[in-house]
């Protein structure tokens, strides 16, 4: 049987610290906490996605995860629904180190701005719009 890919649904993140991972999530890309199943494990939603927050001292038996589970080895691009500049002057606000941007990049659907910073564990996050 042959099928394709329709979206992504959720993806999973080691970090070091849950708590200062959410509240990073949660204060700079503006993403909603959740709390789910019988071990209480942390999510934060945006859009119809959601990311898992993993704590990198969990092991594969407790966590289904993948084979490196360092924390910080992620690449993250994140759309967002206002311009660079602006994007630019809230992680300003935020006390956030740009790295880069906004720089022109392509993406899924083509030409976009993009504004790079990292998060708490150094993954590195690109903060993205169309069309301006």
């Amino acid at each position: 049987m042959r099928f394709a890919v329709d979206r992504l649904d959720h993806l999973v993140i080691n970090v070091k610290d849950v708590e200062v991972s959410a509240s990073w999530y949660q204060r700079v890309l503006g993403m909603e906490r959740e709390t789910f199943g019988k071990d209480h494990r942390t999510a934060l939603r945006f859009g119809g996605q959601k990311i898992n927050l993993r704590p990198s001292d969990k092991t594969q038996d407790e966590w289904h995860s993948g084979m490196n589970t360092a924390p910080g080895s992620q690449d993250l691009c994140f759309i967002v629904t206002v311009k660079a500049e602006q994007v630019v002057e809230h992680l300003q606000e935020c006390g956030i180190a740009i790295l880069d941007g906004p720089v022109v990049k392509f993406g899924a659907l083509g030409p976009m701005n993009s504004v790079y910073c990292r998060d708490p564990d150094g993954n590195l996050i690109e903060i993205s719009s169309y069309g301006d």
